[in-house]
């Protein structure tokens, strides 16, 4: 059986964008796509009491609005809808360990010239077992390709660049793998970033050991990616290996792209599952949609 994409729903314009990624997502990797609105209070043992009727009556209008919508622009796209009466962060994770990604909406962060997830997505995205994409609320489908000669936006042209950043220290197949497999979808040119750095050192030898340091990761970044150039020959790859902190050289690799692909380890902390620094600096920062890819 084919996992779908799932999109939580909120009514919010972010909902709405992610929604509408989603479907072109789900249109590029043959997948159907599952509509989610989680809420405690659409069932319940008080259901009869009136203050109630607005709620549910607004929650049944937000899922109805986004099937009319998406049904409309993207008829080819099989789609469901479903209510769930549980809290949205419990209901996203429950949603998504059974689907092929889960797509959820960035909200603006003002003031800051970044963006947020806000707190069910970061819950969800800590949890959640499969791949998350979070997307912004002004994200259009034009955003995800390059503009026309004449500077428009367009979809038309190119899709833009796939970037994915990687840490050659751990195993992250499935990360190589979700990144190969969105740059194949979109024919678009895919951006292998891995960052290093040097303790400090004597200024008699910190050329040297920086010099050896960028050898050393230049060779262990092309073995781990030869397999995957094998698998996916169609993909031009660019390998950007830097001496840097992993989160700003994420955010200046990522001004002209399309998505980006990052990982999260599944190790619990004491108070719970997290993101870890580089997952949760790219969510509330990178403009473009934030895949994060659960991994070992």
């Amino acid at each position: 059986m084919l996992r779908p994409v799932v999109v939580g729903l909120d009514g919010s314009r972010e909902s709405l964008a992610a929604a509408e990624w989603a479907a072109g997502e789900a249109l590029r990797r043959g997948l159907p796509l599952r509509l989610v609105h989680a809420w405690e209070g659409l069932e319940s043992d008080t259901s009869q009491l009136p203050e109630l009727e607005a709620p549910r009556y607004w929650a049944r209008r937000i899922l109805r609005g986004a099937m009319d919508q998406l049904n409309e622009r993207h008829p080819q796209v099989y789609l469901s809808a479903e209510q769930i009466a549980r809290p949205a962060a419990d209901a996203l994770v429950e949603a998504g360990a059974e689907a092929e990604l889960l797509v959820l909406g960035s909200r603006a962060f003002s003031g800051f010239g970044g963006f947020m997830a806000g707190s069910v997505a970061l819950a969800t995205v800590a949890r959640v077992a499969r791949p998350v994409v979070l997307v912004r609320a002004d994200r259009t489908a034009e955003d995800d390709h390059l503009p026309d000669a004449e500077g428009r936006p367009s979809l038309r042209t190119p899709y833009r660049d796939v970037v994915v950043g990687v840490d050659i220290a751990h195993p992250c197949e499935e990360l190589l793998a979700f990144a190969f497999e969105s740059a194949a979808l979109r024919s678009a040119r895919l951006q292998v970033l891995h960052t290093w750095h040097v303790p400090y050192a004597p200024p008699a030898a910190a050329a040297t050991m920086s010099a050896a340091a960028q050898q050393a990761a230049e060779t262990a970044v092309d073995a781990a990616l030869q397999p995957w150039r094998e698998k996916y020959p169609t993909v031009k790859v660019r390998t950007l290996v830097e001496n840097g902190r992993p989160a700003q050289q994420l955010l200046h690799a990522t001004q002209d792209a399309g998505l980006l692909v990052v990982g999260r380890r599944n190790r619990p902390a004491r108070l719970g599952s997290h993101t870890g620094p580089v997952a949760h600096a790219v969510m509330h920062h990178v403009r473009c949609p934030v895949v994060i890819v659960p991994h070992d």
